[in-house]
Parts: structure tokens; C-alpha cells; sequence
């Protein structure tokens, strides 16, 4: 009688048979590659589901820049106005669908939007901080209206001077009894309008150098 042949299969021209130890091992390393590439994909389904969740803070110039299609763009819109939660929760999970449909190209340019709008506002704080700097240095020190003066030469120098003058008026001398209660020293209008002129300049207003640091000089 011919010999039964054995049910298995090749693998890299080798014979397997099925339910040998061989076809065991074989299955148990397909299975951990399923079970990985399934975790591949859960995590990656996240990650773009909270990616969605950020365009919901995205600023509408940034978000108009986005090469995106009406019908996603109008998903976020409609999500910013849902309150109700289960509705809010559907059309989240509706614009993680869309996430999921994007190309590579269009999900990390959403990435760097919100990495813009971001770093963009540690950039403007920094420019507030700069400002306040150089406005208690002007009202403080006659030198600091010199440098700035020379520094940003579109500077209107006899109005500068007049808002120092004023502002140094403003800010009367505290006594011990309100320095004791940590009260800060009255601050008129010339005060705030010191700090306008200031941020002005350092944004763009002037000649603007490459350090505008108040502390560099």
C-alpha cells in the first residue's frame, strides 16, 4: 500500500507537519505577531483619536493652513459646539475615523500646527517678560532710556520721556506700614502706556536688533 502522506505545508522549502512540534512553534511566533501588530494598531488608533482632540484647541488661523478636507474641518466645528456628552463622545470617535484616513504628510503637519501654537505662546510670554523688564528699567534708570533710545531709533523720544516723567510722579514712595502689608506701589497711565510702547517696538515697530534682552547690557 502507497504511504499516507501527512497533512502540513512548506516554510522556506521545508516540509511541516501539522501538529508536529515544528508547526506548533511556528503558530505560537504568527500569534504573538498578530497579537503585536494588533497593539501596533490599538496604540496608533489612539494616539490619532487624541491627536483629533487637539484641533479642537487649534487657533482657526493655524487650523485654516491645515491641508485638511470642508467635511473634517466642519467635524471639529460641530464637536467645539456639542455640549452634550454622549454627542460630544460620537462625534469625537466620528473625527478619530477621519483621523485615521489621513496620510502621514497630513497628520504631521497637524502636529506642528499645534507644536506652533505652543511654542508661539512661550514665545509671547517671553516677550511680556522682556517688555515688563525694560519698562521698570526705564522708569528706574535714566541710562535705560539712553540704550533704548539709541537701541530702537523709531522711537518717539519726547513722548518716551514724558511717560517716564509722569510714571515716576505716579509711583509715589510707600511707607512702612503699607511695605509691612506687601502693597505695591500706585501705577498710573503712563505706567501702562510704557509697556504698550515697549511691547510695540519689540514686536516689530522698530529696528529691532538681535538681542533685546534688557539684562544682556
Amino acid at each position: 500500500m502507497p504511504r499516507k502522506l501527512k497533512k502540513g505545508y512548506f516554510v522556506k522549502g521545508q516540509f511541516v507537519a501539522e501538529g508536529s512540534e515544528l508547526d506548533l512553534e511556528l503558530k505560537r511566533e504568527l500569534k504573538g505577531t498578530d497579537e503585536q501588530s494588533r497593539t501596533d494598531l490599538k496604540r496608533e488608533s489612539t494616539e490619532l483619536q487624541k491627536l483629533g482632540e487637539a484641533l479642537l484647541t487649534l487657533r482657526a488661523d493655524l487650523m485654516a493652513r491645515l491641508d485638511l478636507t470642508e467635511k473634517f474641518k466642519d467635524a471639529v466645528a460641530d464637536a467645539k459646539r456639542i455640549t452634550n456628552f454622549e454627542g460630544k463622545r460620537r462625534q469625537m470617535q466620528f473625527i478619530g475615523k477621519l483621523m485615521r484616513l489621513l496620510d502621514p504628510a497630513q497628520i504631521d503637519a497637524i502636529r506642528s500646527a499645534l507644536d506652533e501654537q505652543h511654542n508661539g505662546s512661550a514665545r509671547e510670554n517671553l516677550a511680556l517678560h522682556q517688555a515688563e523688564q525694560w519698562r521698570d528699567r526705564l522708569i528706574a534708570d535714566d541710562e535705560a532710556v539712553a540704550q533704548w533710545i539709541n537701541t530702537f531709533s523709531h522711537t518717539d523720544t519726547q513722548q518716551l520721556r514724558a511717560l517716564v516723567r509722569q510714571a515716576r510722579k505716579d509711583a509715589k514712595p510707600l511707607d512702612n506700614a503699607a511695605v509691612s502689608k506687601g502693597l505695591a506701589p500706585r501705577q498710573g497711565r503712563a505706567y501702562r502706556e510704557i509697556f504698550q510702547l515697549v511691547r510695540e517696538q519689540l514686536n516689530g515697530g522698530g529696528d529691532v536688533p538681535e538681542s533685546t534682552d534688557p539684562l544682556d547690557s
